[in-house]
C-alpha cells in the first residue's frame, strides 16, 4: 500500500503549471522514443534496399497491413488514455487501476483476432494494391513472421499511453529505445546471415522487429504490475467487465477508425504509384518513411496532448484545454517549417542513399521536395484529433482524418495522377495536408466544440497556466 501511495503522489499533476511546459516534458522523452523506433524502422529499409528494388517494394507493400494493427493498438490505447486520464483529473484512483486492466486486456484480443484474419488473407488484399507475382515471395515472408508476432505490438502501446495518461513520459520512451536498440543489432545479422545466423533477408528484418517488441512487452508489463502496480490481476464480473470494456471502446472505436484511415491512405497512395512500376513504389516507401521520421515530434505532440486535455478536462478546466490546443499548434507549425526546408536540401542526397535506380531516386526526391513542407497542417489534424478524443469526444478527429484520408487524398490522387502523372499524385498529398490543418484549425477555434466543459464551475486554478 505505502508503494502505491507513494506512486500516486510522485505522478505529475497536469491541472497545475504552465501547459507548454507540461506539453513538452511529455514530448521530448515521447520523442525520443518515437525517433528510436523509426530510426530502426528507416535502417530496416536501408538494410532492405542493399538486396534490391523488388525486395524494398515487397516491404513497401507490407507497411500498410502493418500499420493497420499498430493503429488498432494506438487507437484502443487512445480510448484507455482517455478514460485514465480523466479518472486522474476527477481523482478516481479505483476505476483507474480497472480501466488499465481492462484495457490491457481488451486491445490483445481485439488485435490477436485481426493479426489472426491478416495472417490468412493477406495475399488478397496486396493483390488488390498491384502487388506483381515477383514480389509475392518476399510479401509472404515478411508478412508471415509480422503476423504472429503482432499481439506483441499492443501491449507496449496501450501501457504507454496509459502511463503517458498520467504523466509519466519517461518509462514508455525508455522502453522504446532499448527496444529499437534490440532491433537495429539485429537487422544485420538476420538479414545477411553474419556468424551463426542464417539469411534470411527481408523476414530476418520482420523477425528482428518482433524480438525487439517481445523485450518492450517484457519490460511494460513488469512496470504496471509490480512498480506501478496499475494492472488487477482478478477478472470482475462479466457485467462490470463489459462496462469497462464499453467506456474504453467509446472513444476507442472512432480513435481506432482514426488511426487506420492513415494506413489506409498509405494502401491508397501506394496503388496509386503501383500504377507506375515497381520503382515508384520503391521510391515512395523509402520517402514515406523518411518524412515519417522527421515528423516524430508532431507524433509526440499528439500523444502529449491527450493526457493534458483529459486530465484538465476531467477537472472542469476548460482554460487549460484551449491552451494545450493553441500551444500545440504553435509547437507543430515551427517544427514543421524547420522540417520542410531541411528535407528540401537534403532529398537528393537521401535519394542517392538509399538506390542507385534513377527512377526510384526521382520519386523520393521530387516526395521529400514538396509534401514535408506542408506537414505543419498534417501536425494540427492529429493533435487536434487526439485532444479532442481525450475529452471524450472522438468524432472530430474522425472527421478530420477520414476527410483528409479519403475525400482529400482517396480522390485527389487519381485525379492528380490522371491528369498530371506523378507529380500530380504528389501535389495531391501536399495541397491535402494544408486544407485539412486549416479546416481543423477553424474548427477548434469554435467556442461550441467546448461547451459541455465550459458549463462547468472554473476553479481559480484553470487560469494558471
Amino acid at each position: 500500500m505505502k508503494t502505491e501511495t507513494s506512486n500516486k503522489k510522485s505522478r505529475p499533476k497536469l491541472t497545475e503549471g504552465p501547459v507548454l511546459s507540461h506539453l513538452l516534458r511529455l514530448g521530448i522523452p515521447m520523442s525520443i522514443g518515437i525517433f528510436a523506433v523509426m530510426s530502426a524502422s528507416v535502417i530496416d529499409t536501408f538494410y532492405v534496399s542493399r538486396l534490391g528494388t523488388t525486395p524494398l517494394a515487397a516491404v513497401s507493400f507490407c507497411v500498410p497491413l502493418l500499420f493497420v494493427l499498430q493503429s488498432l493498438s494506438v487507437g484502443l490505447g487512445a480510448g484507455a488514455s482517455s478514460v485514465v486520464s480523466r479518472a486522474a483529473g476527477e481523482g478516481d484512483h479505483d476505476r483507474l487501476s480497472r480501466q488499465t486492466t481492462d484495457s490491457v486486456l481488451l486491445a490483445f484480443l481485439i488485435v490477436a483476432a485481426f493479426a489472426t484474419a491478416g495472417y490468412f488473407g493477406f495475399e488478397q488484399i496486396v493483390r488488390l494494391a498491384g502487388a506483381s507475382d515477383e514480389l509475392m515471395p518476399d510479401i509472404r515472408s515478411y508478412l508471415r513472421i509480422s503476423f504472429i508476432g503482432s499481439a506483441f505490438i499492443v501491449g507496449p502501446m496501450v501501457a504507454g499511453n496509459i502511463l503517458r495518461a498520467l504523466g509519466d513520459a519517461r518509462v514508455p520512451g525508455m522502453t522504446m529505445v532499448a527496444g529499437a536498440a534490440i532491433n537495429l543489432i539485429l537487422d544485420p545479422f538476420l538479414i545477411f546471415g553474419i556468424g551463426p545466423f542464417p539469411r534470411m533477408e527481408v523476414a530476418g528484418a520482420a523477425l528482428a522487429t518482433v524480438l525487439s517488441n517481445v523485450l518492450a512487452i517484457v519490460v511494460m508489463g513488469w512496470y504496471m504490475v509490480h512498480r506501478e502496480r496499475l494492472i488487477v490481476l482478478k477478472l470482475p464480473p462479466w457485467d462490470e467487465l463489459a462496462h469497462s470494456w464499453w467506456e474504453v471502446l467509446k472513444v476507442g472505436v472512432p480513435a481506432t477508425a482514426t488511426n487506420i484511415a492513415n494506413p489506409i491512405t498509405i494502401f491508397i497512395v501506394t496503388a496509386a504509384f503501383a500504377t507506375y512500376g515497381d520503382a515508384a513504389v520503391a521510391g515512395i516507401g523509402v520517402a514515406g518513411r523518411i518524412e515519417f521520421l522527421f515528423a516524430i515530434p508532431l507524433l509526440a505532440l499528439s500523444a502529449s496532448i491527450g493526457p493534458i486535455t483529459g486530465q484538465n478536462g476531467g477537472a472542469g478546466l476548460h482554460l487549460r484545454v484551449r491552451e494545450a490546443f493553441r500551444a500545440s499548434f504553435m509547437v507543430s507549425a515551427i517544427w514543421a517549417a524547420g522540417t520542410g526546408i531541411t528535407l528540401f536540401f537534403l532529398s537528393g542526397f537521401v535519394a542517392h542513399l538509399f538506390s542507385a535506380d534513377p527512377d526510384v531516386q526521382y520519386v523520393i526526391r521530387l516526395h521529400l521536395s514538396i509534401v514535408p513542407l506542408t506537414a505543419m497542417g498534417y501536425g494540427i489534424v492529429i493533435t487536434a484529433a487526439a485532444g479532442f478524443n481525450a475529452l471524450g469526444r472522438p468524432l472530430p478527429g474522425m472527421i478530420m482524418t477520414f476527410g483528409r484520408s479519403f475525400v482529400l487524398i482517396g480522390v485527389g490522387v487519381w485525379v492528380g495522377g490522371h491528369y498530371f502523372g506523378i507529380l500530380g499524385v504528389i501535389m495531391v498529398l501536399a495541397m491535402a495536408n494544408m486544407i485539412s490543418g486549416v479546416l481543423a484549425l477553424l474548427w477548434v477555434r469554435q467556442a461550441d466544440m467546448m461547451a459541455r466543459l465550459s458549463s462547468r464551475p472554473q476553479p481559480k486554478s484553470a487560469k494558471s497556466t
